[in-house]
């Protein structure tokens, strides 16, 4: 009989496997995690991490959450999927629970974000074709430059950074792309075929970057002006993460006609995104022109139902915004050589380092022998967004070992 494989047990050798059978698509730093609770994860070799990351702000419930998980138990020991074939229980009181906290009157439900922004274009393109009469063929979607809304091929035809679009073309066209917080740039691009303009209301892959306030408020006067639809890729910045339930809600007169949702939508548990928008942009939709098969799921909407209650109910927004406050206040007293700006909103916090510090990868790994799991956005920032509910004194424990591993 062949002697069985011992089982890997340490960081090095979990990674040896990854490397030697997977596809080498992410650079993630080297620790293998295997449990977690709340703020603060394990390895394979016992050690303990406070998690700044949030799996890309896909853990503002933090890891675990009992709520999350008790309903998670129950659902899965009822139905877990149907298909959009027939329908389930779960399905049309997650999207009254989605559209009452949007302010939208429909959503469509699908699974990752990258799917919610290609399931906007599409609404986007159709909606122009069916209310503008824009020519069959000649939409276009008002985009910023440095966007990151997915990697789909369709998503990066309309990046501007060069090494998500390498060697992966040909592009979808139809996009005008223009600087991020120039109102009056995005207002010389709109046109009678313009459908739509879509932006993040702060960009966090392209660097935790805030425009210019005012700028929403004025890009939606624009929309409004042109009957354009407004769409806000909020997949990172909603669901409290900036310190309001969503990023727009900063500028109260910049409401979307659409919002993309994503990541803590499913409470870190399950995949799951939607676009709640106006009937009017919804309503293009008919059926077989969309849809996806675990899209809707009754697992994945009832843990979102759970993750949206316990957003609400425990007040994290307020928890972003308070604590979030005195990180960055205390983030700028460190006054580091290596940094060159602190910028941020709630718990979505950008650390820039000056030029010829090194890249931010290497603070990351440092950062990482001092028990903190963060991870580089661009070259030169390092972003720090710990799960809504961490407190204070996981961030005064982090504290000194930031400034460390900064003022070496």
């Amino acid at each position: 009989m062949k002697k069985a494989e011992t089982t890997p047990k340490t960081n090095r050798e979990h990674i040896r496997l990854v490397e030697q059978y997977g596809a080498s698509n992410y650079a993630p730093l080297p620790v293998v995690l295997t449990q977690a609770k709340g703020c603060w994860c394990t390895d394979v070799e016992g050690k303990k991490y406070l998690d700044m990351l949030s799996s890309y702000s896909a853990l503002n419930q933090g890891h675990r959450h009992p709520r999350v998980l008790r309903t998670l138990r129950e659902q899965a020991g009822k139905i877990t999927l149907t298909s959009r074939a027939f329908h389930n229980d779960a399905m049309g009181p997650f999207l009254k629970q989605l559209c009452k906290l949007t302010g939208m009157q429909k959503a469509l439900p699908m699974n990752t974000g990258a799917e919610g922004v290609e399931t906007a274009i599409k609404m986007a393109r159709r909606w122009g074709y069916r209310t503008k009469s824009i020519p069959d063929g000649k939409a276009e979607i008002v985009v910023a430059e440095n966007n990151f809304h997915g990697r789909t091929t369709g998503v990066i035809s309309f990046s501007t950074e060069e090494h998500y679009r390498r060697g992966f073309g040909p592009f979808l066209p139809g996009f005008v792309i223009v600087p991020f917080g120039d109102a009056a740039a995005l207002e010389r691009a709109v046109n009678p075929n313009t459908c739509a303009v879509l932006l993040e209301p702060i960009q966090g892959e392209g660097g935790i970057i805030i425009p210019p306030q005012g700028y929403l408020t004025r890009v939606r006067e624009i929309c409004t002006r042109a009957r354009v639809l407004f769409i806000l890729d909020e997949i990172q910045t909603g669901l409290g993460r900036t310190g309001k339930m969503f990023a727009w809600q900063h500028e109260p007169a910049s409401k979307p006609d659409a919002i993309v949702l994503g990541k803590a939508l499913g409470g870190g548990i399950m995949p799951i995104s939607a676009v709640a928008a106006s009937a009017e942009a919804l309503g293009v939709f008919d059926p077989g022109s969309h849809g996806s098969t675990f899209g809707g799921n009754p697992l994945a909407c009832a843990i979102a139902s759970t993750a949206l209650d316990v957003i609400v109910e425990e007040k994290l927004a307020d928890n972003a915004a308070k604590i979030g406050a005195r990180f960055i206040g205390a983030l700028r007293s460190l006054r580091s050589p290596l940094v060159r700006e602190v910028r941020g909103r709630g718990l979505l916090i950008g650390v820039e380092l000056v030029h010829g510090a090194g890249g931010a990868h290497k603070y990351c790994e440092l950062l990482l022998e001092e028990g903190l799991l963060c991870k580089e956005t661009r070259e030169d920032v390092i972003r720090f967004a710990p799960p809504l509910v961490v407190k204070w004194k996981d961030i005064e424990w982090a504290l000194p070992r930031i400034a460390r591993v900064l003022q070496a």
